[in-house]
């Protein structure tokens, strides 16, 4: 399945208002979007887009139980 427009755009816009103090699961990411207006169809959805961001180096996965996400470029 190819990533949608904008869906990472998306993502990020809403995520760099938010601000979140630490990474964030999928489904955090999705609840945090939902309460911004932006509408996505699973955390499983923003998983898979971010993961593919991970592999050109713009998002950092941390692989712990359960995944967390966070922009490359914010050394938290």
């Amino acid at each position: 399945m190819r990533t949608r427009y904008g869906e990472f755009e998306r993502i990020r816009s809403v995520l760099e208002d938010a601000d979140p103090d630490e990474p964030l699961t999928a489904r955090e990411i999705l609840q945090v979007l939902d309460e911004h207006g932006e509408e996505f169809d699973s955390a499983h959805r923003v998983a898979t887009v971010l993961g593919r961001r991970a592999q050109t180096g713009e998002v950092e996965v941390i692989r712990d139980q359960p995944y967390r996400y966070q922009f490359a470029d914010r050394n938290n």
